[in-house]
């Protein structure tokens, strides 16, 4: 039986300026026209943050604006035309936001692409968009790049964004971005204007190749009114959950993947917030502390990570520190929808005025929400952050979907094994076998040149989103797991492997796992050991710390053992991980078993491993 359509209902906006901030998103026609109404109304205020020298520097909205508009008179001077596709290979940084929205303001469409491609993926995408220029922001990033353009033939023209020295090349045009930015800035604004002016919602925003947990790549078409839906809802859920001031985010995912593209660039231009660049995972601990967010967007790994050294830090504290961080967690154990007991009250009073402030420190002082989307968040992570006093969002979506679909809202009530209801504008419905569908502007129209997945993916009207879940009582999507993803053992039996693996994650010794189990009579493991507990074990027992001579210890191996067996007293039967392998080395992006918003590829680990994974089977 079909589940009911949840429709997002309309609510009302008590504040008449938050009201017309919304209004002007809904009615704007494409993202560059919301980006230059912004800009007018900011003038001078601070835009985009980045560090340079040691200092943080900001540009000013009417400063990008000015080098947006002349940029894109650059790009329509060098013969490109309306729908042409322009490549953006760079990492995150002001002119990563400058050059997506020039290519637009050109008429053309943005096609972003990871910092991490290979000579291989940058072949492909080019190839498949037919790309006739590319931005290119370090010499690092343009060594892989041009090997990728030889092969094609298909660039007419490269945009250093640094300095480059590869200045020449019988394929290509060159050209420095310093000097596109010069000339008659309000007559690139006056052509920009009239360009736009024809620029509909329906029309294509750009090209983002999915990277996938299988396959090659598909680039989804994202129209501006698939991102501008996105925007709305998520610009509704600060408004009335939150209310909004001066709002500054800290950009840290990449910006080629559509979650940072749609909700880490496009939201706060939405809402006229800061953007401030981080330097990467290194130093984003004291990038945080230093920026001051107040809205972050990232994924799980890296809450799992930080909630993992936090806890180690309390630890190392005495044990006040810990009996307040057993109070949080318990506190946060006994509330419901986000409300505590009245009972607990004089502990959280306590916990509030003691603990809570060092961490909130910790993130900058004047966090008010951090958002998790690009793949699910284990609830026992949520609730931790949620104990420590800061306000943990689960969003849900993919891609196809602008990308985001639903998202977690305190006036709801907060549940962490839920993704929240949908957002403004949003259709959801479950399907007879589980599949959730979605329907409305922010799906995509297709794939690009690829017809047959688009036939596929979207039915009636309706995105088939692989995602098995149901609705909560109070309208909150709850993913069950991926369909296609979904073990299925020898009696019949559905198994979702991704909650197994992240209760298996959630254990100290244990920084990586994927589980299989499909046509088998039980579950099995692949296990990446934790680098920090292995180091701290090889010092307690008076071993070198070498993973792989480690791994080979029949005391090593039966540590892990029991981290599997603690977690397999809260699984059923049919999951319970019933042996496990060691991998090789840690899944990730370099070793193509990871995606770049940090999903493990299933086949890709298969490929590695089968033999392994089927000697488990064996004796």
């Amino acid at each position: 039986m079909h589940s009911p359509t949840i429709p997002h209902a309309a609510r009302a906006v008590a504040n008449p300026a938050d009201h017309q901030l919304l209004q002007d998103i809904d009615n704007a026609q494409n993202l560059v026209e919301i980006f230059l109404k912004r800009a007018d109304e900011k003038g001078d205020a601070p835009f985009l943050g980045h560090k340079t020298g040691g200092q943080w520097v900001t540009q000013s909205w009417r400063s990008a604006a000015e080098h947006v508009c002349l940029l894109a008179e650059a790009l329509r001077a060098m013969g490109l035309e309306d729908g042409d596709r322009v490549a953006l290979v760079s990492e995150n940084r002001p002119e990563w936001c400058i050059a997506d929205l020039a290519i637009m303001a050109a008429g053309c469409i943005t096609v972003p692409t990871y910092t991490t491609n290979t000579r291989r993926d940058h072949a492909h995408i080019l190839d498949n968009s037919g790309a006739r220029a590319v931005f290119v922001s370090t010499e690092k990033l343009l060594a892989p790049l041009v090997g990728a353009i030889g092969q094609t033939g298909l660039v007419e023209h490269v945009i250093g964004i640094d300095d480059l020295k590869r200045q020449q090349s019988g394929s290509f045009e060159y050209h420095a971005w310093a000097g596109l930015i010069t000339g008659d800035a309000a007559a690139a604004r006056a052509a920009v204007d009239d360009r736009i002016s024809r620029i509909e919602r329906s029309e294509t925003a750009c090209l983002i190749y999915t990277s996938g947990t299988g396959g090659a790549p598909r680039g989804v078409m994202q129209h501006h009114g698939a991102i501008l839906c996105n925007v709305a809802g998520a610009a509704e859920v600060l408004i009335e959950d939150f209310g909004i001031t001066d709002e500054r985010f800290l950009s840290f995912l990449p910006l080629s993947h559509a979650y940072e593209h749609s909700g880490g660039q496009y939201l706060p231009i939405g809402v006229g917030a800061e953007i401030f660049y981080s330097e990467g995972l290194e130093k984003l601990a004291s990038n945080i502390e230093e920026t001051r967010p107040t809205i972050m967007v990232v994924v799980p790994r890296l809450f799992e990570v930080l909630r993992t050294r936090i806890m180690k830090q309390i630890e190392k504290q005495g044990k006040v520190a810990n009996f307040m961080m057993d109070a949080a967690l318990r506190i946060a154990g006994n509330s419901k929808d986000g409300k505590k007991r009245l009972r607990d009250k004089p502990l959280d009073f306590l916990v509030e005025k003691t603990l809570r402030p060092k961490i909130r420190q910790k993130f900058g002082g004047r966090i008010k929400a951090m958002v998790s989307g690009g793949a699910p968040l284990n609830p026992e992570v949520g609730n931790f952050f949620d104990a420590m006093g800061l306000t943990m969002l689960q969003g849900y979506g993919q891609t196809e979907a602008g990308p985001v679909i639903s998202c977690n809202r305190p006036k709801v009530g907060l549940k962490m094994d839920t993704v929240g209801p949908p957002l403004r504008g949003v259709e959801v419905r479950i399907a007879e076998d589980g599949e959730i569908l979605v329907r409305g502007e922010l799906v995509m129209h297709g794939y690009w040149r690829n017809d047959a997945e688009t036939a596929r993916t979207l039915q009636n009207g309706w995105l088939h989103t692989g995602d098995i879940g149901h609705f909560d009582n109070k309208g909150r999507i709850k993913i069950t797991d991926r369909k296609k993803d979904m073990i299925v053992n020898d009696k019949g039996d559905n198994i979702a492997p991704q909650k197994v693996e992240g209760m298996l994650t959630l254990q100290p010794e244990i920084a990586q796992a994927m589980v299989s189990g499909d046509k088998r009579p039980y579950v099995v493991g692949l296990i990446v050991p934790d680098a920090e507990w292995a180091l701290e074990w090889a010092r307690a027992n008076d071993e070198k710390f070498d993973m792989k001579a480690l791994q080979e210890l029949p005391a090593f191996k039966n540590a892990v053992r029991a981290a599997v067996d603690r977690t397999n007293a809260d699984l059923s039967v049919i999951e319970k991980v019933r042996q496990f392998a060691f991998a090789d080395e840690a899944f990730s992006i370099e070793n193509e078993e990871m995606t770049p918003s940090m999903k493990i590829r299933r086949h890709k680990i298969r490929e590695r491993y089968q033999e392994r994974i089927d000697g488990l089977y064996r004796g």
